[in-house]
């Protein structure tokens, strides 16, 4: 939809001009022409959200397959798809008027909530990397599972000392850009702070597993985050990477047309993909993750499953007849938020400031998360934490 030759075809649309003077507080100079492709994509990602909103609905209080409501989520395959196209082709004539500006901030809410999603699927696998990693120490060559676990912990923490310096020097100036150098600060201290948490001796007598491979991957991603962070900063000295659509103006008629595809942008769709496949086939080894992720196998499958194993076959499970393996409603409740986050990622986010701070906002949630599954074996001894 923001390919230059698509974007031209939408122009047959009705309606897509009409009605709105401005786009997301954009004057109203823009030719509204030049974003065309943003809305198209508004729209695919408004199809898709309801598309999975409805079956969220659908889906509630699914207990086990003996529901006909079951047979709806694991078959139907094309009544499926024609109900999504359906959506798709009637969100393609919604009057544009406000539909654009409202549906952002659905597209903000959403797309910090999946951020967060992200993070505790981060934080969940840091800690099973580290735990697998130093049980594998114990049980075979330790000074070659500690030496690579020195040397990725090396690697994460020389990325992102580099990464900083990186930001320091084309997202800040000398005289001005207070916010970036701001932003930058608060998130390295909250990163050593972390960092030496973890190493902290009651953290270590508490969480034996703990220790600088977490705290470097954690650090590693409220750095990407800083820096898709400040590449929505709407000034030009402070952000190399601000993208500037063209206009009718004519200040801005020698500038080519620019796309939507840059870096953090990118690298942000990447991270989607690879969460999005992790939440798809992870299984936790902690049993809060998988409560708070509402992704716990039912008693019946992890039992023939097991029996399976002990009789020595590798097969597949896929009976729910005793109960699910995974709440459907929060399954299409996490497609439904990542459909809004790759919205939000295609179009750049487009209201600078929101995308700072919701991005900004969600780094820091994200450090306090970990924070807190550092230091919860302490404040709560009696809970089980493993």
């Amino acid at each position: 939809m923001i390919i230059p030759g698509v974007e031209k075809e939408l122009h047959k649309l009705p309606g897509f001009c009409e009605g709105s003077g401005s786009v997301l507080g954009v004057q109203t100079h823009v030719d509204c022409g030049s974003f065309l492709g943003h809305k198209a994509v508004y729209r695919m990602g408004f199809a898709m959200a309801a598309f999975f909103f409805l079956f969220a609905l659908i889906m509630v209080c699914v207990r086990s397959s003996k529901d006909p409501r079951a047979a709806v989520q694991n078959g139907f395959w094309f009544f499926k798809f024609l109900v999504l196209v359906g959506i798709t082709v009637g969100a393609f004539y919604i009057p544009d008027g406000a539909f654009t500006s409202v549906w952002f901030y659905f597209g903000v809410v959403g797309s910090f909530l999946f951020i967060l999603i992200q993070l505790i699927l981060l934080i969940d696998f840091a800690h099973s990397w580290s735990q697998l990693w130093l049980r594998n120490a114990d049980e075979g060559n330790a000074k070659g599972w500690y030496t690579a676990l020195c040397i990725v912990t090396f690697i994460f923490y020389a990325t992102s000392i580099a990464a900083i310096v990186l930001l320091y020097v084309y997202y800040t100036k000398p005289q001005g850009c207070t916010e970036g150098k701001v932003l930058i600060s608060i998130n390295l201290i909250l990163c050593l702070i972390i960092s030496a948490v973890s190493i902290l001796p009651k953290i270590q007598d508490a969480q034996p597993h703990s220790g600088l491979l977490q705290a470097s991957l954690i650090t590693l991603y409220t750095i990407y985050v800083t820096w898709s962070a400040l590449a929505n900063v709407p000034t030009q000295t402070c952000n190399p990477t601000l993208l500037v659509r063209n206009s009718t103006g004519s200040a801005m008629a020698t500038q080519p047309l620019t796309t939507w595809w840059d870096a953090p942008s990118i690298v942000g769709l990447i991270i989607f993909i690879l969460c999005t496949l992790f939440i798809s086939v992870r299984s936790s080894a902690h049993p809060q993750v998988n409560k708070l992720m509402l992704t716990e196998e039912s008693a019946a499958g992890a039992g023939s499953e097991a029996a399976a194993m002990e009789s020595g076959l590798r097969r597949a499970y896929d009976n729910e007849q005793d109960g699910v393996s995974y709440n459907y409603t929060f399954f299409h409740l996490c497609l439904l938020l990542a459909a809004l986050y790759i919205m939000m990622t295609l179009t750049n986010w487009y209201s600078p400031w929101t995308a700072v701070w919701v991005k900004i906002c969600s780094s820091w949630a994200g450090l306090l998360l970990y924070l807190w599954t550092l230091v919860a074996p302490l404040v709560l001894p009696d809970r089980d934490f493993s």
